[in-house]
């Protein structure tokens, strides 16, 4: 009986040593509400601030580089990136309504600065001719996959759908966007989604930051 019953033991222990080594090897899970029904991309991960240079406007800072290889920039949350003199954490900000918002996250306002915006666009199959459409306050620089998207130096408040870039390409698996938004005075926002040309949502898509 005693036998049987440390043999019983030693089953259950297995399985659930088993179940555990699972766990550790599954996918992350995808949050369904990271992009909502009209497309807006609302799970991201932000650094800022980055103080513009004496003397320069954020019109001028959109084509200057604030941190290395800014195109190419594939952070997780809680990285480190060198910014000037500076050494700036990366912070996942999920989006109450269709934007991200640098002042929210660092809950006061910062004027005369630069940040920017990362996610990861899972796609289930390649997806052609999508048009990006994007808002901001104020300037911007955008690339998607390390390829430039698009920029503006206006001064501007944020509306959604400001600007459009078509005939984009998401590849299958996962897409890089990167988001530079420099901020003049007061609100310092962006706004980000995928649609066709219906000017519907893409379907198929997810957001999955690295882990």
């Amino acid at each position: 009986m005693l036998r049987n019953a440390l043999f019983g033991l030693l089953a259950v222990a297995l399985i659930g040593l088993v179940s555990i080594r699972a766990e550790d090897k599954a996918e992350p899970k995808k949050d369904e509400k990271a992009i909502d029904e009209d497309g807006f991309i609302k799970v991201w991960l932000l650094l800022a601030p980055i103080a513009l240079d004496e003397g320069e406007s954020q019109a001028d800072a959109v084509d200057k580089e604030k941190v290395k290889d800014e195109a190419k920039l594939e952070p997780k949350a809680g990285d480190k990136t060198k910014a000037g003199d500076k050494e700036l954490e990366w912070k996942k900000f999920t989006a109450e309504e269709h934007f991200f918002d640098f002042n929210k996250l660092l809950d006061e306002v910062k004027e005369q600065a630069s940040g920017y915006a990362v996610t990861y666009i899972v796609a289930d199959e390649e997806k052609k001719d999508v048009t990006l459409k994007i808002g901001s306050d104020d300037g911007y620089k955008i690339w998607l996959n390390a390829k430039e998207v698009g920029k503006g130096t206006e001064d501007r408040a944020l509306e959604k759908d400001q600007d459009s870039f078509e005939k984009l390409t998401l590849k299958k698996g996962t897409n890089v966007l990167v988001f530079k938004v420099n901020n003049g005075i007061y609100e310092w926002t962006g706004c980000a989604r995928f649609v066709d040309k219906d000017d519907k949502a893409i379907k198929g898509l997810s957001i999955e930051l690295k882990k």
